[in-house]
């Protein structure tokens, strides 16, 4: 699974639903793939406190399983903004979701539904 941000947020956050999702897929050990471009979004929220900071950090480290922005997916983006013409960050995400084979898990289903072949959830 590839995470969008809107789900991280809404998991530290405190969602309900969404750490329940999480979690069930953490225990049955499920691959939770975060794009760097995801984990940029997030540390950039400027009002933590340096605790909240480093929380967040390792919460992050100790969840999921980073998808840099390589060549590859960069690629693959690039390909995506070019028939899609979506947002740079939503198309590293989706491009990381295609690289990983996986489903991206998001709220914003609107930027990704015209993307030929990738899967969505929704939650």
């Amino acid at each position: 699974m590839t995470i969008d941000a809107n789900i991280v947020i809404a998991y530290l956050g405190g969602d309900g639903p969404v750490i329940k999702v999480l979690s069930e897929w953490k225990k049955e050990g499920r691959p939770l793939f975060l794009p760097t471009v995801v984990e940029t979004e997030i540390l950039s929220f400027s009002r933590w406190t340096g605790e909240e900071q480093k929380y967040t950090e390792q919460f992050l480290e100790e969840n999921f399983i980073s998808v840099s922005f390589s060549r590859l997916v960069s690629r693959i983006a690039a390909e995506i903004r070019r028939e899609n013409k979506i947002k740079f960050p939503d198309a590293i995400i989706a491009a990381s979701a295609l690289f990983t084979k996986t489903p991206v898990v998001t709220r914003n289903i609107r930027d990704f539904k015209r993307i030929s072949g990738l899967q969505i959830v929704s939650l």
